[in-house]
């Protein structure tokens, strides 16, 4: 079978770092579907803004499978220099430190780097598709786009498995006085921003940090993170609990492709 990359997604997300682990239709975040040249027909859109969400079937364009393998967790030996996957990973969730079956988990380290996302479409805009609640690098490539049937995908006796314990999870975000009066000079130092106003950046800001992009072995309050978003660089710790926004940047070098 040969894939053949029919758009690409569009949206602040430059760094793996921050984003979102699965599609949530409660994101404020917008993310553009640009199509290729040879698919960018009017027709093949055609009946699609009767649908509200749509599935987009992608690759994990920036994955890099790091070769730690442990012969004894697997019951064999295993060529380091030629394998490309692992029957077991380390979901982020649970702390990084126990391992689960990959078909037991949504891991970017699988035997075909495939990722399947539902997202609201939010409107149709110079032929592109503009959707929400996508967990989407910067440049992704979609291989297909199917719609989201509530009759046929939607289960509501479904299990969650061990996702369940995390299904909640958030926390809440706080912004230092400082920033919160810096915010307020933020269009004319970042007019370049992708959101249509400030408000709305600091919206989408709030949910990315909201669901917590830590790795989940790492636990230090005195730790800062930085996250870019937009072109512009979020640096913050989390105490107890709490996101604090201690300081925003232009990035020193925007990567948005």
């Amino acid at each position: 079978m040969i894939l053949k990359v029919i758009a690409y997604a569009r949206n602040g997300h430059t760094d793996k770092f921050g984003i979102p682990r699965q599609s949530r239709d409660a994101s404020p975040i917008e993310t553009r579907i640009v199509f290729e040249p040879e698919y960018r027909v009017p027709e093949a859109l055609r009946g699609i803004d009767g649908y509200s969400h749509l599935w987009l079937i992608w690759g994990f364009s920036e994955t890099h499978r790091q070769q730690d393998l442990d012969s004894t967790n697997i019951g064999q030996t295993y060529d380091k220099d030629t394998i490309t996957w692992s029957p077991t990973v380390r979901p982020p969730r649970l702390g990084g430190n126990k391992r689960m079956g990959v078909f037991a988990t949504r891991s970017p380290f699988r035997p075909n780097p495939l990722g399947l996302s539902s997202v609201r479409l939010i409107r149709i805009e110079d032929g592109d598709l503009i959707v929400s609640g996508a967990d989407l690098l910067d440049g992704t490539p979609i291989y297909d786009i199917k719609p989201y049937l509530s009759f046929s995908d939607c289960h509501e006796d479904a299990k969650n498995g061990f996702a369940e314990e995390t299904a909640d999870y958030q926390l809440k975000v706080v912004w230092e006085a400082t920033m919160e009066t810096y915010l307020s000079t933020l269009p004319a130092h970042y007019q370049h921003i992708g959101s249509t106003s400030v408000a709305e950046w600091k919206h989408a800001v709030e949910y990315i940090l909201s669901q917590d992009p830590r790795p989940g072995y790492q636990d230090d309050p005195e730790r800062e993170y930085k996250l870019d978003y937009d072109g512009i660089t979020v640096t913050f710790v989390v105490q107890e609990g709490i996101v604090i926004v201690k300081n925003i940047q232009k990035m020193q070098k925007d990567l948005r492709m």
